[in-house]
């Protein structure tokens, strides 16, 4: 791949659009995302030998979301005008010092300051990321380049748990080879990155404070709140699920804990392609409506201590998530103006990031009282009810083709 010197106007189709830098920037996306859910199935590990709580963990997963939200905001618009590139090498860059971090981690505060480096690294990274793929779409095919990225996006979040559990489980240093192999693979993406098409700021950045066009609100309101419930149980199932996993099976096996993460993800993604050219609406609202159930499911696992089950309600909820997150991104880029792509998708994901963050720490709080396993069923029960809610408000609205 060689470096062309383009002047292409930030937020528009790049005219370096090729399907090389497409499949490049979707590979970065893919494996940057793969590292940041490394550490999921290993948690328990350092739990035992750091010596820290259930709730100490989701603290180390809010540290990752803190520094994630302002990184996004900073760096969406920034990308807007200084161009893709000058945003996204840098990220990789702190990315790859994220998984050093981890793979030298001796102590809790190791951790918090990994999670820290991966949170800005992912931040600037998601919008500019997303709309790259938009504008290097060699179509300029808008729901293909969405398609791509969410199913990147989550194959990531599955990718990095599965691979952690099996190097763990049946390779020598479980808690360094993982991220040693994770900078190897950012290495090709950081070349992916230095050789995009440069850009000619349209505008001047400055700090402000985060807005919407008014063109974009209403669908983001509706796509953001089920987002946010999505990935709500993406974060109960990264954080805490490996541990309720081990609980229910009676097995301390970590590929089987990074497994039933993956399996997850795994259904999102073939969710995703499944739906792929349906109408977007109808997809976030059969989205919310499986994911209602698959919670359903998991919380009577829980109650009759079933594998088997919270197998069944993993599947329906990964299946639910990932509809509904591929509606919900559609959405957002078909409204989404030009010159202020990845601003918007940069506001999408910090909606989609404290689904992420937010929720769980309760769930943690809850359990230090509860214990885990009541922890979860009564975030499961309160989260379907809240999809169900939304589902009712989306039926409302007048279907428009997406």
């Amino acid at each position: 791949m060689t470096t062309e010197r383009l002047a292409v106007p930030a937020g528009a189709k790049a005219s370096g659009a090729s399907p090389a830098r497409f499949w490049a920037t979707a590979y970065t996306l893919l494996f940057l995302l793969t590292g940041t859910n490394l550490p999921t199935p290993l948690y328990r590990g350092y739990q035992q030998s750091f010596g820290f709580s259930p709730l100490m963990v989701t603290l180390i997963f809010a540290v990752y979301v803190a520094s994630l939200i302002p990184s996004l905001l900073i760096a969406g618009p920034l990308s807007d005008s200084v161009g893709r590139r000058k945003v996204l090498l840098p990220a990789v860059v702190l990315a790859a010092l994220g998984s050093l971090v981890f793979a030298l981690a001796d102590s809790v505060g190791w951790l918090f300051a990994a999670r820290l480096l991966q949170g800005l690294a992912v931040g600037a990274a998601s919008g500019a990321l997303t709309a790259a793929l938009s504008e290097l779409e060699p179509r300029g095919d808008r729901r293909r380049a969405a398609l791509v990225s969410t199913v990147a996006s989550v194959g990531g979040l599955g990718a990095g748990p599965l691979i952690a559990g099996l190097l763990a489980e049946y390779a020598p240093s479980p808690y360094v080879l993982p991220f040693v192999v994770e900078i190897a693979l950012l290495i090709p993406a950081a070349v992916a990155m230095a050789t995009l098409p440069t850009s000619q700021p349209t505008t001047k950045w400055r700090p402000r404070r985060p807005s919407l066009p008014a063109s974009a609100r209403g669908v983001f309101v509706s796509s953001g709140t089920a987002g946010f419930l999505a990935f709500s149980v993406i974060g109960l199932f990264l954080a805490l699920v490996p541990t309720y996993v081990t609980k229910l099976s009676g097995n301390d096996n970590l590929a089987l804990a990074g497994g039933a993460v993956a399996l997850m993800l795994a259904c999102s993604v073939l969710a995703q392609i499944a739906a792929s050219g349906r109408q977007a609406l109808g997809i976030q609202i059969t989205g919310l409506l499986l994911l209602a159930t698959g919670l359903i499911l998991l919380a009577v696992a829980g109650g009759i201590a079933s594998l088997p089950l919270l197998l069944v309600s993993t599947v329906v909820g990964g299946a639910g998530q990932g509809l509904t997150f591929l509606g919900g991104i559609t959405e957002i880029n078909r409204v989404a103006p030009k010159d202020r792509h990845a601003d918007v998708l940069s506001s999408f994901y910090v909606v989609i990031y404290l689904g992420v963050g937010v929720p769980v720490i309760g769930v943690g709080l809850l359990a230090t009282a509860t214990g885990l396993l009541t922890a979860v069923q009564i975030f499961a029960a309160v989260v379907a009810a809240l999809c169900l809610l939304d589902t009712l408000a989306l039926a409302r609205k007048p279907r428009q083709l997406a």
